[in-house]
């Protein structure tokens, strides 16, 4: 479909997207009627079941559904209804003009303190031998994103494992390196770490908040859930550790730049609960995503969850709004979004840049994609140290979004998901370019809600 719109009921409120255009009309009841019959009856047919169906209120009449048709009109006229999709024809072209690489992830250790019985990682280890990143691999790295970055003076650095945190004395000489390339080449290096914190100390934390623009602490929820999964060696949870020293993170960094990351899983379908708990605990800056596994994994999401994980995006979005009119809000990572700006066209296309502008390394300095392909030799792109091969993985890649996916041509959210995540994709069917598909259920419920909560913010506001 060339033109789309979007309508459907939340908290009280009447919602209408226009897709293509981005724009969001919050409308009452007659509207959103004649709106969900504009292009499907005509206007006199429509003018007939309205007023059959509001017979009872004598404040509707036929000049205020005219009225409506006007205004519909007009709004056409404008580019912000049932607008034409200007970019099917020309996003191709966009991934193939992305010639610069802008961020890294480095893999500083494939070893792992914890034994989470969900990761990805497989412990940490990435389906190859533990080993940890030498300052002479990572030192390469940062070369090697230097000269791949053309004129691009932002770079954006990840130190990520396993556990970042058991190589930190190389972190410490990366970050110091970098910082000395900066002056030399006119750069500017954004670093972050992702930690699952038991390795946190006052001289580590000190750090990072001098050297890291944003640390992501991982932690489950309440303290049954988080210990369910989030493990030591020796079967202990981690949750005692790691929720103090979260803590004192989070206060030395003014409740800002960081985030709380966690995964819910088929054992915690009521995660609303988790993320309220981590706000309860003090946390501002929360994230909660929907496990990735293999299917028959007791704790995958199952299709007969669906309806249930639904409902908690909503529970979630109103009492959020709750929170925020007593003043004791919190940002949750899903519902951040931005109506009047936003990222440019290209972003919204072909989404995060993977496996072009962005890409993992691994502590042997080879390259792929991003973490999730990292160890997965099919997508090896290279290495550090002789650069990306002449293969077709990249142009693989470069054709990621959301135009290659035919699921996506009457999907609302296509602009907001940018085609979804390519590695979720392809541990869920065999292909970058196919369709999780309960992944992308629980994406367009979180977009739906988002956008509720900035139509509830905006008329709080009038």
């Amino acid at each position: 479909m060339t033109d789309m719109l979007h309508l459907y009921k939340s908290n009280g409120y009447n919602i209408v997207i226009d897709v293509n255009s981005g724009c969001v009309h919050s409308v009452d009841d007659v509207a959103y009627d004649i709106m969900e019959m504009y292009d499907k009856r005509d206007r006199e047919e429509i003018k007939k079941i309205i007023l059959e169906k509001y017979k009872d209120l004598p404040d509707v009449t036929g000049q205020d559904i005219e009225q409506v048709f006007e205004d519909i009109e007009k709004l056409k006229a404008q580019g912000k209804l049932y607008s034409e999709d200007k970019y099917k024809n020309i996003a191709f072209d966009f991934k193939k003009r992305q010639s610069v690489i802008k961020a890294l992830c480095l893999h500083v250790a494939h070893d792992c303190n914890l034994r989470c019985k969900y990761c990805f990682a497989d412990e940490g280890k990435y389906q190859g031998q533990c080993g940890l990143m030498s300052f002479e691999v990572g030192k390469r790295a940062l070369d090697f994103l230097i000269e791949n970055s053309g004129t691009r003076k932002n770079l954006e650095v990840d130190f990520f494992g396993g556990e970042p945190l058991m190589n930190f004395e190389v972190v410490k000489q990366l970050v110091k390196y970098g910082r000395e390339q900066e002056k030399i080449h006119n750069k500017n290096f954004r670093f972050t770490i992702t930690t699952n914190g038991i390795l946190l100390t006052d001289e580590i934390m000190e750090f990072c908040n001098k050297e890291m623009s944003n640390v992501v602490l991982s932690l489950d929820g309440r303290k049954d859930v988080n210990d369910r999964l989030r493990i030591s060696p020796n079967g202990k949870g981690s949750y005692d550790i790691i929720v103090p020293k979260f803590k004192k993170v989070a206060d030395s960094r003014n409740q800002q730049d960081y985030y709380i990351r966690g995964t819910y899983t088929h054992y915690n379908t009521d995660f609303a609960k988790d993320i309220l708990h981590i706000a309860d605990l003090g946390f501002k800056q929360i994230s909660l995503e929907p496990v990735v596994a293999e299917p028959d994994a007791p704790y995958a999401l199952k299709e007969e969850d669906l309806p249930v994980l639904l409902r908690q995006y909503e529970i979630l979005a109103k009492e959020m709004l709750k929170r925020e009119e007593k003043g004791e809000g919190f940002t949750f990572f899903h519902y951040m979004i931005d109506l009047t700006g936003g990222p440019c066209i290209v972003k919204r296309v072909s989404g995060c840049g993977v496996g072009t502008e962005y890409m993992a390394v691994t502590p042997e300095g080879d390259l792929y994609p991003c973490h999730q392909f990292a160890g997965d030799k099919k997508f090896l792109l290279g290495n550090v140290f002789d650069g990306i091969n002449d293969n077709p993985v990249r142009d693989e890649f470069k054709s990621c979004n959301i135009y290659a996916h035919k699921e996506c041509d009457d999907c609302f959210a296509r602009f907001y998901c940018s085609g979804g995540c390519a590695a979720n994709a392809y541990h869920a069917t065999g292909s970058i370019n196919g369709v999780y598909k309960l992944g992308c259920e629980l994406h367009k419920k979180r977009i739906e809600q988002a956008i509720m909560i900035k139509v509830a913010e905006s008329e709080m506001n009038d």
